[in-house]
């Protein structure tokens, strides 16, 4: 898609309100330890740029990091358990460490932790649309993370690049920065002789052969896949992003030629298509026909029983569920309306004939186009 002129980085330089995510290894030590140094760096550049009106909410990984230490553990715990009890200690640590760095400035924090669950649920969604908009009215900086401590799954959430986009789309943000431990996209491992600086990326077209590589490091969980996914999400939501090292977070926020900047590809998806795509996870599928997908992906029809030949799943009415075609893949999510139980007796059958046998209650589609998300177009 054409890029529209003048977009460039002056929107980061010019934005009025930014999402600024910083990483579990932009913060602590090797040990585990919070880093006040780096730390103090951060809020002095934040704070620099609240102070000239800008809001910010900072997205901050770093609360099981920083129980390492305090717990004694030498590296990140594999089980659930040990990583929740980290959190629970690293979660007070964290936010003790930003609240006294930023009152050098008169800066008033305040903490929101997010589960994946509450960008799920759309009465969850709202509310913390809600207390966020209301703390930055208030002039407060939020710091989100995850509320690792009572999150499942979930707790690999993509060290928080995934939820800082889903974040910035909330709050109707103008930029989003990703602060990391590495200073850009390369199109290769940076470490190599001849890895070159991917300085923006406009279209999915210009990672083809870029070597992401794996997951982070032994403090975080994030790579840069996550990132470069992060910034596919944020950019769909017709958001800038920049990506770069937390030691250059100064001369992104001026716009300057530092990093990775992604542009917005110029879509701009309801808040609800956005949610439903990146914010929810089916919890059962539907396996559609050739024709069925054709009428759902091709020409944006609602999804029948007639073109449904299987359901896998345990879910209810209200529920998102993937649809997948005759291969298996999955095309497209949407809000079903039927309990799981009901559908294998809907299957293959038209509106009009299980209005006629069932009631008018079942004279209806399976899912409305309006709750229906393409997948395809996402990644």
């Amino acid at each position: 898609m054409t890029v529209p002129a003048g977009v460039d980085r002056g929107l980061i330089r010019d934005a009025a309100r930014i999402v600024v995510k910083v990483g579990s290894s932009s913060l602590t030590t090797a040990q585990g330890m919070i880093d006040v140094d780096r730390v103090d760096a951060l809020t002095d550049v934040l704070a620099a740029r609240h102070g000239r009106g800008t809001q910010i909410v900072l997205v901050s990984s770093g609360a099981i990091a920083a129980g390492l230490g305090p717990l004694g553990l030498p590296a990140r715990p594999r089980d659930l358990a040990t990583q929740q009890a980290a959190a629970s200690v690293g979660q007070g640590v964290l936010v003790a460490r930003y609240t006294s760095s930023f009152a050098r400035y008169g800066v008033r924090v305040g903490q929101v932790l997010l589960t994946a669950d509450d960008m799920m649920r759309r009465s969850h969604h709202h509310n913390a649309q809600r207390t966020l908009e209301r703390l930055l009215e208030l002039g407060i900086m939020p710091v989100v993370n995850e509320n690792d401590t009572v999150a499942t799954d979930e707790i690999r959430f993509g060290d928080n690049d995934r939820l800082a986009a889903l974040v910035s789309h909330l709050i109707r943000a103008d930029a989003l920065v990703l602060l990391s431990d590495v200073d850009a996209l390369y199109d290769g491992d940076p470490r190599r002789p001849g890895a070159r600086r991917l300085a923006e990326v406009r279209s999915p077209a210009d990672l083809v052969g870029v070597e992401l590589g794996g997951t982070g490091g032994k403090v975080g969980t994030g790579g840069m896949v996550t990132k470069v996914q992060a910034a596919r999400i944020a950019t769909g939501a017709g958001v800038p992003v920049v990506l770069t090292a937390a030691a250059h977070a100064a001369q992104a926020l001026a716009g300057q030629d530092i990093g990775t900047f992604f542009h917005p590809d110029g879509r701009f998806p309801g808040t609800r298509l956005l949610w439903l795509a990146h914010a929810t996870t089916g919890r059962g599928r539907l396996h559609l026909d050739g024709g069925a997908v054709e009428a759902v992906v091709g020409r944006r029809k609602s999804l029948l029983p007639a073109g449904v030949t299987a359901v896998e799943g345990d879910f209810a009415a209200g529920d998102p569920v993937d649809l997948c075609g005759p291969r298996g893949r999955v095309v497209a999510r949407g809000l079903v309306n039927f309990d799981a139980g009901e559908i294998p007796g809907l299957l293959g059958r038209s509106t009009r004939e299980l209005g006629s046998s069932l009631g008018p209650e079942y004279e209806r589609e399976l899912i409305h186009r309006d709750d229906i998300v393409i997948l395809e177009s996402y990644h």
